[in-house]
C-alpha cells in the first residue's frame, strides 16, 4: 500500500512551487502529478492530423517525485506524517492510513 495514491490532497514542499495544495492527478512509480502545481510550458508543433492539436505554447502540470509532496492534514492545515494501522472488524482486518500527528484517519472506511 503506498502512502499517496491519486485523488489525496497533498502539499509540495520542495521546489518552484513550494507550499501548493492540490490533488493528486496521477501516481507512477515514485513521481506524482499535481493539480495546479510544478507547471511548465511545452512548445509543441502544429498537428494536421489531430485537430485539437493547433501547437504553440502549452502549460501544463509536470510530474514530481514522491519525496517532495507531503500529506495536507485539513484538521490541521498542514503537511503531516502518514503511518498504517490494521483495524479489527470481527473476523476481517483492515490496513488504513492514518495522520500521525492526530490519529485521523485518511480511508473511509
Amino acid at each position: 500500500m503506498n502512502r499517496i495514491k491519486s485523488g489525496d490532497m497533498v502539499m509540495i514542499i520542495a521546489g518552484k512551487s513550494k507550499g501548493h495544495v492540490g490533488k493528486v492527478l496521477k501516481v507512477v512509480d515514485d513521481r506524482v502529478v499535481v493539480e495546479g502545481g510544478n507547471l511548465i510550458k511545452k512548445h509543441t508543433k502544429a498537428n494536421p492530423q489531430k485537430p485539437e492539436n493547433k501547437g504553440g505554447v502549452v502549460t501544463k502540470e509536470a510530474a514530481l517525485h514522491v519525496s517532495n509532496v507531503a500529506h495536507f492534514n485539513p484538521i490541521t492545515k498542514k503537511p503531516g506524517k502518514v503511518g498504517f494501522k490494521i483495524l479489527k472488524d470481527g473476523d476481517a482486518s483492515k490496513k488504513v492510513r492514518y495522520f500521525k500527528s492526530n490519529d485521523e484517519i485518511i480511508d473511509p472506511v
